[in-house]
């Protein structure tokens, strides 16, 4: 049985839907958690205390680096060593980050603020920018930078404020978690949990994988419909949260555990196979990350290396853009994790008025502004130092560049000169390089797909940026709710486009991949495949139902539905024909 108290159930049952970002089912009674966070005081030291304030400040800072390190080891023993525990090396960077300490010391000195105050204010200043930036995988750092924050607050106050905590098995139900919340868990006890905000990409969520927690979030205004002590039941496939399910309820979802326990280990099967369909079609598929321990989980999923690296989080350091060596480590540390497959670095791809270190007024429309290679090329030195890093570490490992947000061929252009430049620097100075593999171009506006036959003459490949190439055809913004309904994936222009794109890269000689969210849909993967795409980039835990699912579909039946797309016919259609194909090759990863 799924709990072994189901018999305790009260109340009529109300169903909630949100985002399943960690698979399983749990059933426990809940427990609600507030994290209810309060803005510490301000007032004015006298000058004599001063060095007493920054001194209160270093201390804090160096007891939450020892808290951060024994909850790395927490999560390697936890996740057995899977490099999970990774994930809190940002938080430690925040901790190392001068700029900000010598602003917080400012502050002080220069204001006489006192140091909850002034340690507060700063990061505020950080976390507001973070949260303007039009880009999801960045704005869930806002999460891991608050993180730290609370926590040099609360040493700052004599240390860790003890928390209202269950003593039962139970499901969480909080606001929003942040990774030292998720790693501090009493495994024991906490069975799954809930939240109001978050996402699949976001750090807590990746460690609920790792350990094996169901978890849903995203649930709108649910702390306030959910008490302690109601029965909860979570369901991390399907994104389904149930307060007090009925009898039938429990016995639909005994039945599914166990189907999906059988599907787990069926896919465990095919780790080290290949994605080839049933009539012998190859793709490639990768794995897309942000973070360099990201690298280890794409692997163990089975990933034929990292389609997407991307690199925006280097420059959100309050110090502005990294240099050099910060940028050769790191990608020398991820592509030596994944030989010998290859990484494909994604040039800096982000608004450049959402940059931290710099002052430009922000842009009244952001989309059609200044971002991705645009950025770039208006700064080629911070540009350069990107592809001096990109170039040195090549020389060790099989390493691919791609240039985002392309849409005029002199821009591709002169980003290839660039590159040069960076070459022809490094051969002077004696340093160690190699060039790229390969060098691609996003194709995520209908410009670039449109002159998709004259980039391709330029590159080794393509990779589709889906998620931009939809809003930039359809005109719309997905995240407005007024104009939400026009986001159509599925609409045959953008098909159309998709296909012209297959057909002038293939035409030069180049292969042509998916790396937006397209890629991850498990109902689009049979277009995807019918169009003629050579390889699909996925976020690392998607890997191995994407495989299962390429390895039970047939290309030619995948061709014909890709050629009806192309129709006279509309999106609900397509997706009524994907869905189809989906059922009748994989039913039972659907649903």
């Amino acid at each position: 049985m799924i709990s072994e108290d189901s018999h305790n159930l009260t109340g009529s049952e109300k169903r909630f839907s949100g985002v399943g970002v960690s698979p399983g089912i749990a059933l426990a009674h809940a427990f609600v958690r507030s994290n209810f966070f309060i803005e510490p005081d301000k007032y004015i030291i006298d000058d004599s205390a001063k060095d007493d304030e920054i001194s209160r400040l270093e201390n804090s800072i160096e007891e939450t680096k020892k808290q951060i390190e024994l909850l790395k080891n927490q999560v390697r023993e936890a996740t057995s060593g899977e490099g999970e525990e990774n994930i809190f090396d940002a938080h430690l960077l925040v901790l190392e980050d001068k700029v900000v300490l010598d602003e917080v010391r400012r502050d002080v000195l220069e204001d006489n603020l006192n140091i909850e105050y002034a340690f507060y204010k700063t990061m505020s200043r950080y976390i507001d920018a973070l949260r303007k930036i039009n880009d999801g995988y960045l704005r869930e750092r806002v999460i891991d930078i608050e993180d730290v924050m609370r926590r040099v607050l609360r040493n700052l106050s004599l240390g860790e404020k003890a928390e209202r905590s269950a003593r039962n098995a139970h499901v969480l139900v909080v606001p929003e978690l942040t990774p030292s919340d998720t790693a501090q868990m009493d495994h024991s006890l906490v069975k799954g949990f809930a939240t109001e905000i978050g996402s699949y990409t976001s750090h807590a969520a990746i460690i609920a994988r790792s350990l094996g927690l169901p978890a849903v979030v995203g649930i709108y205004r649910f702390c306030r419909q959910v008490h302690t002590g109601d029965q909860l039941l979570i369901d991390g496939y399907n994104g389904v949260v149930v307060i007090n399910p009925s009898t039938e309820t429990l016995s639909e979802y005994e039945l599914l555990k166990k189907e999906k326990d059988k599907v787990s280990k069926e896919l465990e099967k095919i780790i080290d196979k290949d994605a080839e369909t049933k009539d012998g079609r190859s793709i490639t598929l990768s794995a897309n990350i942000e973070f360099a321990y990201e690298s280890d989980l794409a692997k163990n999923n089975g990933a034929k290396g990292v389609g997407l690296f991307r690199t925006e989080f280097f420059y959100m350091n309050a110090s502005g853009a990294p240099d050099e060596e910060e940028q050769f480590r790191t990608y020398s540390e991820v592509s030596n994790r994944v030989k010998p497959n290859s990484v494909i670095i994604r040039t800096l791809d982000i608004g450049g008025d959402k940059l931290l270190e710099n002052s430009v007024e922000a842009e009244l429309n952001p989309f059609l502004g200044w971002r991705g290679i645009r950025v770039s090329l208006c700064r080629p030195e911070m540009f350069k130092t990107q592809l001096r890093a990109v170039l040195r570490a090549a020389s060790s490992a099989r390493i691919g560049i791609m240039f985002p947000m392309i849409s005029t061929l002199d821009e591709l252009k002169r980003a290839k000169e660039l590159l040069n430049e960076a070459e022809n620097e490094l051969m002077h100075e004696g340093v160690v390089y190699e060039r790229p593999a390969e060098i691609g171009a996003m194709i995520e506006v209908p410009s670039a797909a449109l002159i998709a036959d004259q980039l391709a003459k330029e590159v080794d490949f393509f990779s589709v940026g889906t998620n931009d190439l939809v809003q930039y055809t359809m005109a719309v913004d997905r995240i407005n709710e007024r104009v939400s309904d026009l986001y159509q994936p599925l609409n045959p222009a953008v098909v159309r486009l998709l296909k012209e794109t297959v057909n002038a890269g293939h035409a030069a000689g180049i292969w042509v991949g998916v790396c937006g969210e397209m890629a991850s849909d498990l109902y689009f993967t049979p277009l995807l495949i019918g169009l003629g795409f050579d390889e699909l980039s996925v976020g690392a835990p998607r890997v191995p139902a994407i495989k299962y699912a390429i390895r039970s579909l047939d290309y030619n039946v995948c061709q014909s539905m890709a050629a009806d797309a192309l129709s006279d016919i509309s999106p609900d259609e397509i997706l009524s024909r994907c869905k189809k194909i989906a059922f009748d090759s994989y039913p039972e990863l659907i649903g």
